[in-house]
């Protein structure tokens, strides 16, 4: 299943790894999250068109993960390079998009701190997965 270098199935693992990982995650912090995100318990729906967002944006955050790792170059694709460059754009993007967008919209820092650590480790198991396809 590789093409251009992608090895798609690693990328579709990785996406739904990356989804199994935020259900848990937020399942588990899920009401201190909705009080950082001013949500009343009430009000919070999971719908259908939620969940299929969530998951081809996570798809697309995967495929571009690979090309990413994947221009590391020829035998440079690993388990601990994927980490690592998991690592680094979690850093330079994710988290720094994180807080800019919360301080404008007003939440406190515990709304940025719960939502970056999801995406810390949305970037690390992607990509680990990535990295294991050695693709």
């Amino acid at each position: 299943m590789d093409f251009a270098g992608l090895n798609f199935l690693a990328i579709f693992v990785a996406a739904v790894a990356a989804c199994l990982f935020g259900a848990l995650y937020y399942r588990a912090l899920g009401t201190a999250w909705m009080k950082a995100a001013r949500i009343k318990p009430e009000e919070a729906k999971m719908t259908p068109p939620l969940v299929i967002a969530a998951f081809v944006a996570e798809l697309i955050m995967a495929w571009v993960l690979a090309g990413v790792i994947g221009h590391l170059g020829l035998g440079q694709v690993t388990f601990w390079n994927g980490i690592i460059s998991g690592a680094f754009l979690w850093l330079g993007f994710m988290a720094t998009t994180v807080v800019v967008n919360q301080r404008y919209q007003g939440f406190g820092w515990t709304l940025s701190v719960i939502d970056a650590g999801h995406w810390l480790g949305v970037a690390l198991i992607m990509g680990g997965i990535i990295g294991l396809s050695g693709a």
